[in-house]
């Protein structure tokens, strides 16, 4: 197992994926025996992650609904995992049905699955790509063939920097992106801060279970706050997640956001 944890997809859903792992803490139906056996070993070790799952998705929600409500129709949707739970086709086109998405992820086996979820939906489409790629993601005629890029764009790199290693050098992927969008654009970013509760429970999974789990490279906001540098932030900034234009009556805010470290931005093109 503990080669083929984190793989791409290679061995199929007799292995398990951190796509399907998340649509199990979700409440989803799209995972499989071998994912929640994890998902449980896991959740031994860091009982809130499923909770900061579930936040990274309100978050998502919040900021998909405030850019269809301020005029974006296209959305990129990087590292998207299983398109299920109220992911953005589901929330955009609630709203406004024209609203086009294109979904990307690395692993084949979860990109054939949202594709057959995304059957029927001419305005949405699942491309497999590296998100380190942006050159090819942005060639890609199936995106093409949806997004305008002489009309508004948002770019969505939802809770998935933090597997991007310095030496990706993530500021110039994001930067790519960036350069590809015409004025009026949006960034919106999720990201782990350094949280020396993740770092203990990573290390206890690993001596427990003796399978590793994915390098995650967690940032500060001074840090974050670099891949959109050129960017007007929207509104309250980069703040937890947790509280980013959440209403007060939403039960996902943290009591204490001075002490969650996962932080959320959008970025608006000017």
């Amino acid at each position: 197992m503990a080669s083929a944890v984190w793989a791409p997809g290679e061995n199929g859903p007799s292995q398990p994926s951190t796509a399907r792992i998340r649509d199990y803490w979700l409440g989803g139906s799209h995972h499989t025996d071998v994912d929640v056996v994890l998902a449980d070993q896991i959740v031994v070790c860091a009982p809130h992650l499923p909770y900061g799952v579930r936040i990274h998705r309100e978050f998502l929600h919040r900021v998909v609904t405030y850019l269809v409500n301020a005029g974006v129709r296209q959305f990129i949707d990087l590292g998207s995992g299983v398109p299920t739970v109220g992911n953005v086709h589901e929330v955009a086109q609630s709203i406004v049905p024209e609203c086009r998405v294109v979904y990307v992820d690395l692993d084949p086996v979860v990109v054939a699955e949202g594709r057959e979820l995304l059957t029927g939906n001419e305005d949405a489409v699942y491309v497999q790509a590296d998100l380190r790629r942006p050159d090819l993601i942005l060639a890609n005629p199936d995106v093409s063939k949806l997004i305008d890029p002489n009309e508004p764009v948002a770019v969505l790199l939802v809770d998935v920097l933090h597997f991007v290693s310095d030496s990706d050098d993530p500021r110039a992927i994001v930067a790519a992106y960036v350069d590809s969008l015409c004025p009026g654009s949006y960034l919106a970013i999720s990201h782990m801060g350094q949280d020396d509760g993740v770092i203990a429970a990573m290390d206890m999974f690993s001596r427990m279970y003796g399978a590793p789990l994915p390098e995650l490279t967690f940032r500060g906001r001074d840090e974050i706050r670099a891949f959109c540098a050129e960017l007007d932030l929207v509104e309250p900034g980069i703040v937890p997640v947790t509280v980013w234009r959440s209403d007060s009556s939403d039960p996902s805010v943290h009591r204490n956001p001075e002490h969650f470290y996962d932080y959320g931005l959008l970025a608006r093109k000017p």
